[in-house]
C-alpha cells in the first residue's frame, strides 16, 4: 500500500511539473528554414511566402492550419522548435500540392488560435517535455 501512496504522488508530482511550463517562443524562421536539411525536405515545388506581402494569386484554394508537436527530450528551446516548425512547413507543403497549388501565402503563427504574423519570425509553445508550433497559410495557384 505504501508503494501505491508513494507512485500516485509521484504521478501527481510529475504531471504539475509537465504542465507548469508552457512559454511561447519567438524565433527566426531563417533559422529553422537552415536547420534539419528543411530546404532538401520542403524542396521546390511549393514557395511559401510568410507575413502579408505575398504575391498575387491566380486562383485561391483555401486556408489550412498545420499543428505540429515535437518532444523536447535532448534538445534545447530552439532545436525542439526548429523541428516542429519543419513537421508544420511540411505539412503545409503537402496540403498545397494535395490541393493543386504551388505556393502557401501570408503563412502566420496560430499557436492556442493566436495569430502571430511576421516575415521574419514564427512562435513556438514550449512546455517541459513537449513544443510545437501551429502554422496557418493559404493555398494558392500563383
Amino acid at each position: 500500500m505504501k508503494i501505491y501512496v508513494m507512485t500516485v504522488m509521484a504521478a501527481v508530482f510529475m504531471s504539475g511539473v509537465a504542465d507548469a511550463r508552457d512559454s511561447r517562443l519567438k524565433f527566426p524562421i531563417k533559422d529553422a528554414m537552415a536547420a534539419n536539411n528543411a530546404q532538401a525536405s520542403l524542396g521546390s515545388e511549393v514557395k511559401f511566402f510568410f507575413g502579408p506581402d505575398a504575391p498575387k494569386a491566380a486562383k485561391t484554394m483555401g486556408t489550412y492550419t498545420s499543428n505540429k508537436k515535437t518532444n523536447f527530450a535532448n534538445k534545447s528551446d530552439k532545436e525542439g522548435c526548429e523541428w516542429a516548425f519543419l513537421s508544420a512547413m511540411i505539412s503545409l507543403k503537402e496540403r498545397a500540392l494535395a490541393e493543386g497549388g504551388n505556393a502557401v501565402i501570408n503563412i502566420q503563427s496560430y499557436y492556442k488560435k493566436n495569430e502571430f504574423s511576421s516575415a521574419t519570425e514564427y512562435e513556438c509553445g514550449a512546455g517541459a517535455f513537449v513544443g510545437g508550433v501551429a502554422l496557418r497559410g493559404t493555398v494558392v495557384k500563383l
